[in-house]
């Protein structure tokens, strides 16, 4: 149980230490920093919530492919993160550099996603559901604070390095799940 919960939070933490490092870069002022980590927190601790309110009714209506819909979703956002547009993600990063209204409801939905996808795994990884939100909320407020404050001291190539480890972390662990599945 330990290691499936490492396996989901650790990309998850891996990938929010990026996108954060990403604006880090830009210089924030403190209260952004505070307006962004208490975003990026809210998101990614909520996402995996209505991931979950979603995805078991959804389970239960199609029934035993429900796992397999489940690792798939996984393992697109997995994919995503691993093989996404290095442009298009640099002209969000900088026109999110200080987040307000709108901007910052786009800045959330953005960062978390990939909670998304894990509330419609939770049922899957067989984790109990509370702790799971909980440490990603605390991994998520720590990273995000690091990566605010080490951006501007890491560079791009890092961040991209970094954000693909992300992506291939949660990649494996849909494998991983889906050998799971197709073994028993």
């Amino acid at each position: 149980m330990i290691a499936k919960l490492l396996a989901l939070v650790i990309p998850l933490g891996i990938d929010t230490f990026a996108v954060a490092a990403g604006i880090g870069m830009l210089g924030p002022s403190a209260a952004t920093r505070v307006r962004v980590s208490t975003l990026f927190t809210a998101f990614e601790t909520g996402m995996p919530l209505i991931g979950l309110a979603v995805g078991a009714p959804l389970g239960r209506a199609i029934g035993g492919t429900a796992d397999y819909v489940a690792v798939a979703v996984l393992l697109a956002f997995g994919l995503y993160t691993l093989l996404g547009s290095e442009a298009g993600e640099e002209r969000a990063l900088a026109s999110l550099a200080n987040p307000r209204g709108p901007a910052m409801l786009l800045l959330g939905v953005s960062i978390s996603l990939d909670e998304l996808a894990v509330g419609f795994t939770l049922g899957l990884l067989r984790l109990p559901v509370v702790p799971v939100i909980i440490l990603i909320a605390v991994q998520t407020l720590v990273v995000t604070q690091l990566g605010l404050r080490l951006g501007d001291r890491l560079g791009e190539r890092r961040r991209e390095a970094a954000e693909r480890l992300a992506g291939l972390g949660l990649t494996v662990l849909g494998l991983v799940l889906l050998a799971e599945r197709l073994a028993t």
